[in-house]
């Protein structure tokens, strides 16, 4: 008799556990369930500009240099400053944009570079970015403290704060007041939804419809008409290579002349060159992968191997940096291989 009626209370309990399940998962009929408040909570870790979401910590300037030099410079460079696998971080910001909070290089057209503390107008932001995707082998691995103090190095090699500053979620308003670029950012174009930074009603766009005297319809082709062409430049020049850059210069149509002389495009180096290789490998020198020569010796004769390496990609052989697959065509892949698996050109 107690066993049924504990069976029948058990079957009640889950019928009402059911029921509730129900009620709450109503808002998603068929895809799934309401998330738990520990399940968003672990999604849930953007910084806002108004710090909103910002966890309590610090960090040095010293022991972010540690950090630094560590699990960053690789990539980065010892001060920030490289170029060779991503966008130099440091460089370009003078004292006089700290006090007026726009950086000044960025309207000199005779200025090599653009850096990230040169056009970053808020500290959240590189806060959030280190937290959720650095290092880019082992995004999210972190501590708060270890964010905290990386982004302090960075600011100390950009000259906003001195090398004995600690940051920590009790002065970052304060650092935000020193951003070089803070009043560069503008939300007058109607796209900014938020009240965060005022409000600006104003359309995007002011466009009339061309009623009389329009001028011609463009006849389609295989390139670009004269009057399209480097409307906002050289799109090609302004990207700098970190992997396989898509389309082609639109500065004018392909002629038989530029074919002829691409032909050195087509050998194995050349290749290699051309779809921005060389940014990781130096022909018989380390960057951040090994030197072509030294994947020559390895593997001698083994063209079908480095062709397959070459379109999915790899790890773990020469070092825990992985190389992603690149979107060549299989005929370059196999140029390419065949170049590396006869030596490199030695």
């Amino acid at each position: 008799m107690f066993k049924l009626r504990n069976a029948f209370l058990a079957t009640t309990l889950f019928a009402l556990l059911g029921s509730a399940g129900a009620q709450v998962d109503a808002k998603y009929p068929g895809v799934g369930r309401t998330a738990t408040q520990k399940e968003v909570a672990a999604w849930d870790i953007d910084v806002r500009p108004d710090f909103k979401g910002l966890p309590a910590g610090s960090g040095s300037v010293a022991l972010g240099q540690d950090i630094w030099e560590a699990k960053c410079a690789l990539c980065h460079g010892i001060f920030g400053e490289s170029g060779e696998v991503f966008s130099p971080l440091v460089g370009g910001v003078a004292p006089q944009d700290i006090t007026n909070g726009r950086v000044a290089n960025l309207r000199n057209a005779d200025f090599p570079w653009r850096t990230t503390f040169m056009k970053v107008a808020t500290v959240s932001t590189i806060w959030d970015y280190i937290n959720r995707a650095t290092p880019w082998t082992a995004p999210k691995s972190l501590t708060t403290e270890e964010v905290y103090a990386v982004l302090a190095f960075l600011l100390h090699l950009n000259g906003i704060v001195p090398d004995s500053f600690t940051l920590s979620d009790a002065n970052i308003r304060e650092v935000q007041s020193r951003m070089p670029n803070r009043n560069g950012m503008t939300t007058r174009h109607a796209l900014w939804s938020g009240s965060e930074f005022g409000s600006y009603n104003k359309p995007d766009t002011h466009n009339v419809a061309c009623m009389k005297k329009c001028a011609p319809e463009a006849k389609l082709a295989s390139f670009l008409p004269e009057f399209a062409r480097n409307a906002h430049g050289n799109l090609v020049e302004q990207n700098r290579v970190v992997g396989v850059q898509h389309g082609a210069t639109p500065a004018s149509p392909p002629t038989p002349e530029a074919d002829a002389s691409s032909s050195a495009d087509k050998t194995g180096l050349g290749l290699l060159q051309k779809n921005g290789c060389t940014v990781c490998h130096g022909v018989s020198n380390k960057i951040v992968g090994p030197a072509f020569t030294d994947v020559a010796k390895m593997h001698a004769g083994k063209a079908e191997y480095l062709a397959g390496k070459i379109k999915f990609g790899g790890s773990g052989i020469w070092g825990p940096i992985p190389m992603p697959a690149q979107t060549v065509s299989e005929v370059d892949a196999r140029t390419i291989a065949a170049w590396l698996a006869s030596g490199a050109g030695n």
